[in-house]
């Protein structure tokens, strides 16, 4: 779906920090350049070793895939990652056991999926994180987003989620080569 690029060690990019306060928090705080802002983690804190429905959010470094977004919710957001909008059969499959586990499918799907177009605006705008995608390694995690916080910041079934200017305001300072690093 989005082009698998390598984690770049040199060059320009933005890094975005994801801390937590320990292992089990529900919350954390993301750090990029001299912002800060407060984010949702998942139900689980943050592991090491993530597993599918573990509900933990994955310990370590990810690049940036790209940005997905409702274009009948929200505006096209400035950003220079790839950018793709969310149609109603939209899904990213999150069966372990199939071909297409951890990668973005059309509706209806024969597995397992979560679905991208949402009634709540949880999905209004993605990042997709190369969380488990090359190579994608089965019950490993999927569907690992960056996205909008439910209101209060209510923990996640693994992500990261931000308040949506706070999401719109990252989108617009990452570059390409962007990672993402998530820690306790």
């Amino acid at each position: 779906m989005f082009p698998v690029r390598p984690i770049q060690r040199h060059g320009a990019s933005t890094k975005l920090v994801v801390r937590a306060l320990n292992a089990a928090a529900q919350r954390g705080c993301l750090a990029v350049g001299s912002f800060r802002m407060p984010c949702a983690l998942g139900r689980s804190g943050i592991k090491a070793l993530k597993r599918e429905r573990d509900l933990a959010t994955p310990r370590g470094r990810f690049v940036l895939r790209g940005v997905l977004y409702n274009p009948a919710r929200c505006a096209r957001p400035r950003t220079q990652l790839d950018l793709r909008s969310i149609r109603k059969i939209d899904g990213w499959c999150d069966c372990p056991s199939d071909r297409n586990y951890n990668r973005r499918v059309s509706l209806p799907y024969g597995a397992s999926v979560e679905r991208l177009w949402r009634n709540d605006n949880l999905y209004d705008l993605v990042v997709v994180l190369g969380h488990n995608d090359a190579p994608r390694v089965r019950h490993r995690g999927s569907a690992v987003f960056m996205h909008v916080a439910r209101p209060g910041f209510a923990a996640t079934e693994g992500c990261v989620a931000l308040g949506a200017s706070d999401l719109r305001r990252v989108l617009q300072v990452i570059k390409r080569h962007s990672q993402i690093i998530i820690e306790v």
